[in-house]
């Protein structure tokens, strides 16, 4: 008896570990999370897959958009095939696991931030503790295989409210699980891990996942010195911000994921 795969599931393996390995960012002005265009790959797959909720095919009014997406769950799988057949990653994936946070990390996240930020910028240890009691899945953490410890960490909280201010650093009760709009409280990642493409990876990460749950756009404020960097990520300059957090000037930045 012949225990080999089929034709129909080596495409769909074959393909969703190409998709995963290829995958690169979308020059868009609006959208540069986006990952792949479709072309080369078979129709039937690509439904098959999309059947799965192993990617996801956007439809505009002229039919299908000319890029795909990998779902959470279709980026975890196309990794356990790497793994099975003995395939290696991107280096980046291979050390750091992406999720969200768990309840036993508010400790780390909250020594994490006193490193990454100065004093007067940095929030205390017993917001980002109640930050992560109320709001885990607002955290994206990148978890060092090597070590098992955080590496870095972005956090937010939800809410239907536009506009920045500052009171979403203090008071979780701001936060609304369901809100359509999340404000970004800090992206942390410590010195050592620095210079190597973690931070833009975490962003991307963080994005792509609020963007399948259908949020309209994800906001934050960062020092003038930062706006090019967050611009790189696709965030357009709204310009200074009403925030005064620690005597600074910050800047509104927004990248919008949905219309």
């Amino acid at each position: 008896m012949c225990d080999k795969k089929s034709y129909e599931q080596a495409i769909e393996e074959l393909s969703l570990m190409l998709m995963y390995l290829t995958r690169t960012q979308d020059h868009s002005e609006f959208c540069r999370y986006r990952e792949l265009s479709w072309k080369g790959y078979d129709f039937e797959m690509l439904d098959k897959l999309s059947g799965e909720e192993l990617i996801i095919q956007p439809r505009g009014r002229r039919g299908y958009d000319k890029y795909l997406y990998l779902t959470e769950e279709g980026r975890r799988k196309a990794q356990n095939l790497l793994a099975k057949y003995g395939l290696c990653d991107k280096a980046l994936n291979e050390r750091f696991v992406l999720r969200n946070i768990l309840p036993e990390e508010a400790e780390q996240a909250a020594q994490i931030e006193q490193i990454c930020f100065p004093p007067n910028e940095a929030c205390s240890k017993p917001r980002i503790m109640e930050r992560v009691a109320a709001a885990p899945e607002l955290f994206l953490v990148a978890v060092d295989q090597e070590t098992g410890k955080l590496a870095g960490f972005l956090n937010g909280i939800a809410t239907d409210e536009a506009v920045f201010r500052d009171e979403f650093f203090t008071d979780i009760k701001l936060h609304k699980p369901d809100g359509k709009n999340v404000m970004l409280l800090g992206l942390d990642v410590l010195p050592a891990y620095r210079g190597q493409g973690l931070a833009r990876e975490i962003m991307f990460q963080y994005l792509r996942r609020e963007w399948e749950k259908g949020r309209r756009k994800v906001a934050l404020t960062c020092l003038q010195s930062k706006v090019k960097m967050y611009t790189k990520m696709g965030y357009q300059n709204a310009g200074i911000s009403q925030s005064t957090w620690g005597g600074e000037q910050w800047y509104d930045m927004v990248h919008v994921l949905n219309i």
